[in-house]
């Protein structure tokens, strides 16, 4: 279920499944409250899953809070309204950041830390292919017809185009790309959008000293063919967080840890982390 609610800081919109230990998702790029990719393995029954589209991103206006510092306050004001005391925190690719900001500056609200995928500092320089391709394909005057053509095509050619995402995402080569994978990255892709968020995710970093000061129990996921986030942002913060452990996979997705049949091993490394 979506909602919006109007905070003291301003308006966020978030989605809340399930009953249980509170879990809270920084989502990644082009994502918002309404994707739900991240959330398979979870028992609904034991867990209570909560989106909040970051700023920027579908129904939450970026306004003031274009840092990871102002996001994670805006996103403290949803855990106080929804009466949440503490929450294990899941950062997702860019959406990292924001949950190292949120386990950092308010430590007694954060259970555990999970970081999958994701940028621990500054991402991409200006020089980059992917900063220089993001800011012309997604800024907030152009994503919504780079979405529109993207989705057209899928329609029309979904092998091929899950094909040109594959490549975008892992750096194996030569794979096989089967019906249930192009099934489940149509589900992602067909909820995405980048509204303000994804622009403004590309030039975001976090203050010197920020991910030092994380305490509560981390787990860092990453794959080792990672072609979006480099696997070294994991082992900077493997390095960086003192209560941490680091877990690597060979899949064939790449950035993404959760599709395919190989998605089976980090979810349930996860699951049982949280359960710990």
């Amino acid at each position: 279920m979506n909602k919006i609610v109007a905070t003291e800081l301003g308006s966020i919109e978030y989605s809340i499944f399930g009953s249980g230990q509170p879990v809270l998702f920084l989502h990644g790029g082009h994502s918002n409250s309404h994707e739900t990719l991240f959330q398979k393995g979870y028992d609904k029954s034991n867990f209570q899953l909560i989106t909040p589209s970051r700023p920027g991103y579908g129904k939450t206006p970026l306004a003031r809070f274009k840092s990871p510092k102002e996001s994670a306050e805006l996103i403290i004001t949803l855990l106080d309204y929804l009466k949440i005391e503490k929450a294990i925190l899941v950062g997702i690719s860019a959406g990292g950041l924001t949950a190292l900001e949120l386990a950092s500056n308010y430590p007694t609200r954060a259970e555990k830390l999970v970081l999958i995928s994701a940028v621990t500092k500054k991402w991409l320089s200006k020089n980059d292919n992917l900063y220089i391709r993001g800011k012309k394909m997604f800024s907030s005057n152009k994503e919504k017809r780079s979405w529109k053509l993207f989705r057209f095509f899928f329609i029309l050619f979904p092998k091929l185009m899950t094909k040109v995402l594959f490549e975008e995402l892992s750096t194996k080569e030569k794979q096989l790309i089967l019906t249930e994978e192009v099934a489940e990255i149509k589900e992602i892709t067909f909820k995405q959008s980048s509204g303000y968020g994804f622009e403004n995710d590309l030039d975001q970093d976090i203050s010197d000293g920020i991910i030092e000061k994380i305490s509560c129990p981390t787990l860092i996921l990453h794959s080792v063919n990672d072609k979006s986030v480099n696997i070294e942002m994991a082992h900077y913060a493997s390095h960086k967080i003192k209560n941490s452990e680091l877990k690597t996979y060979d899949n064939k997705w790449g950035h993404l840890l959760w599709v395919g049949k190989e998605s089976a091993k980090p979810i349930a490394d996860v699951i049982k982390f949280m359960n710990e």
